[in-house]
Parts: C-alpha cells; structure tokens; sequence
C-alpha cells in the first residue's frame, strides 16, 4: 500500500459490516458498552467502566464539549406538503457558530433543503410555542441553499428558537425516527458549547460514575471544542483522497488547555473520539504556523487538508505549543478560535496524541483512514475481533481504547 496520503484508493479501507451489527438504539446504560482493548498488536475484551483501570499512568484525557443542536427544522407548506431544512453552517452575520447561536431578529444559515423542488417560491413559516420561524431562500450554491431566517418575539437568541422548534439530527444511518430518549442520550453528559449537528459518539459512553473513577485513578481530564459537521459523515466518493474533499470545522481552545497540554509533553495525551483528536493534532499544525509566521491574521488561522504532509522545518510540538500561547498574548485573547480540514490518514505522524478512545467506524470512510493511521494495518484485526465478537457498531455502538 502506498505511504503518500493523497494516493491512498478508499477500497481499501472496506470491511463488511453487516445492516444488524448497527446499533439503532442505546443501550439502556450509557458505560455497560463493550470496550475493545488494543494494545501494541495484543486485544482484549472489556467493559467501558473498566477504561480508568486501562488508561496509562498520567494520562491526560482530552474531550470535546461540542453539543447537538436541533438542527432540523421540519416546515409544512399550505398544502400540506412537508420541507426539512437542515441547518448546516451559519453564514450572516456571524460565522463563527458560539456568536451565531446567539444572534437575535434573524440570521443566514448554509442549510441542505429536503423536498426542494415542493417549495415553489415564498416565505416557509414555522409555528412554535409562543412565536414563529420564518425562512426564506436566498441563493442556491453547490451542493447546499443559504436560507435567511427571521423570527418572533425577535428577543430570542437563534438557540432558543432551534430548541423550541428543531429536532435533533440523528445520524442518516440509524434510519429510524426520534425517540424522546435521544434528545439526552444523544449528547454527552458533559456537553456544553451547542453548535454540533452531530455528536463526538465518543464520548456517550461515559458516565458521573466513570468520571468519578478517572478521577480517583489519577486521570486528568480537559475540555476543547470542536463542532462536529454533517460533513463528518459525508462519504468519500473519491477512488484516491487527494480527490476527496475534507469539510472543515470549526475549533475553540482556551489558553489553559494549551498550557496544560503543553505541560504534559512527555506523558499520554489521549483524547476522546477522532473529533477530539483531529483537534489536538490540529493544535500542533496552528503552532507550527504561527511559529513560522508570528504575524498570522486572525482569520488565516486554518489547517488545510494537506498541510501536515506538505510542511518542512518542523517546530517541536514544545516549540509549536508555545508559538500558539505568545500568539494568544500578542493578540490579548484568552481564546483561540480556528478551522480545520485536517485528515490524518495512513502516512500521518502524530505530535500530540498518543492514543485513543473511539467507537467503530464505517467502511470507506476518512474515520477509519485516521483509526488505520494510529495503529497500522492492524486495524483489520480490531474490527475483525469486533464483528467476531458481537461488538455493536457506529454512533450508538460500543467502544475501544487503542494504543499503538
């Protein structure tokens, strides 16, 4: 197999996963998933509530606090006829999504529009306790529409509207409709910043019991935000990934991460989930950055797809973490906002993880790519041993701890 990312061919990252290995539903208790153990090659079955026992010694944790919001909105016209618009990014007058969500009177969002060719021309109008949405489309562009909403009483922040009038967006693949119990087993126990329309699945296994048990154990835990995207479940169409085209998301970290990442150089940083760890790495390719050009604009703070395999005269991750704290001082912020289109794929060479805690991904998927770029080839076996032994699968599926 090749070792250049870009000529990497999708087939082969493909395993069978039959339509019944799927989870469709939760299990009744969030930590009694199962937990796949790899470790240097050797695998092991366990319970996730075993994970603190497993964990390093002075491992950091690392989690991403992203939370869903309820980003379909279901419109029906006069006739009776039914428009989804799924709200994918927003645009006007904000586009970082923390200031988005809390815009008030109205806002324009990049939204994917279901039944389209239905909404001849007009306003759609949503009625919801105590008010009304209105959307109207603006423009159409590739792949998705810009829809300006409006709404009543204008005081309310576009949070508190998604909340009142959205429904949270399960996964395509679960192809099944809402319960009541999604809308809290569809999160993590610690979400916080809304601005996702997908959870990091990641995290759902973890319970107040769980964390109680890190914390006995001498796990330190930390907090980032990424927004997780519809585009993380895009599928790769391309045949090689240098045609495929990453979605980009958007990262807050705050100067304390940095320098408690920072001071755990030299012991495990694991994070949890493949969001989390997109933006640990990310952290290292916005440090070479700005290490190499100190008076990066605020807006150019981007890590594009291919930077990590196009990049010479490398900082260390010291160096690159230290460049992104001077760079937080110099512009007098306690916050680092970014984007990233990262993809860590087979080829990657890790700067800041040394492990990770993840569920099981789709065949042919950039997922897998980054699972494959962690533990090698080995991967076939981890998910062999999965199928073999009954482990469930994808967003509501069990989980592993992988070691390379």
């Amino acid at each position: 197999m090749t070792t250049d990312p870009k000529k990497l061919a999708i087939k082969d990252f493909v395993y069978e996963l039959p339509d019944e290995r799927i989870a469709k539903f939760p299990l009744p208790e969030r930590d009694q998933s199962k937990l796949l153990y790899y470790k240097t090659g050797a695998i092991t079955d366990y319970t996730f509530t075993d994970l603190p026992q497993l964990l390093p010694a002075h491992t950091l944790l690392v989690f991403n606090n992203t939370k869903v919001v309820q980003a379909r909105l279901l419109f029906q016209k006069e006739t009776g006829g039914i428009i989804e618009i799924f709200c994918l990014e927003p645009v006007l007058p904000h586009r970082e999504v923390q200031l988005a969500m809390q815009q008030t009177q109205s806002c324009t969002w990049k939204c994917l529009v279901g039944n389209n060719k239905r909404w001849k021309s007009g306003p759609l109008y949503l009625q919801f306790e105590g008010g009304t949405l209105t959307a109207e489309r603006e423009a159409q562009q590739e792949g998705h529409f810009l829809i300006k909403f409006s709404w009543q009483p204008e005081e309310l922040t576009f949070a508190e509207v998604l909340e009142r009038c959205g429904k949270l967006p399960l996964p395509p693949y679960l192809n099944r409709d809402l319960t009541p119990d999604d809308r809290t087993r569809y999160q993590t126990i610690y979400a916080e910043q809304q601005g996702a329309v997908a959870a990091p699945t990641a995290g759902l296994h973890f319970t107040d019991k769980v964390m109680a048990q890190l914390q006995e154990k001498g796990i330190d835990t930390a907090y980032l935000t990424l927004h997780v995207g519809a585009g993380t479940f895009k599928p790769v169409k391309a045949d090689v990934m240098e045609e495929h085209e990453m979605h980009a998301e958007q990262l807050y970290v705050t100067r304390n991460l940095l320098q408690r990442l920072l001071a755990q150089l030299g012991n495990p940083i694991i994070p949890v989930g493949t969001t989390s760890m997109r933006s640990l790495e990310s952290l290292y390719w916005l440090g070479a950055k700005v290490y190499q050009h100190p008076q990066l604009p605020l807006q150019d703070l981007h890590v594009s797809q291919w930077q990590a395999y196009e990049s010479t005269d490398l900082p260390t991750p010291q160096q690159a973490l230290t460049a992104l704290l001077q760079y937080l001082e110099r512009n007098n912020t306690d916050h680092l906002h970014a984007s990233t289109q990262i993809i860590i794929a087979p080829g990657y060479t890790f700067r800041i993880c040394a492990g990770l805690v993840t569920n099981f991904h789709q065949p042919e998927s950039t997922l897998l790519l980054l699972v494959s770029a962690l533990i090698g080839e080995n991967w076939r076996n981890v998910y062999q041993h999965a199928l073999d032994n009954n482990y469930r699968f994808l967003s509501y599926g069990d989980s592993s701890l992988l070691l390379p």
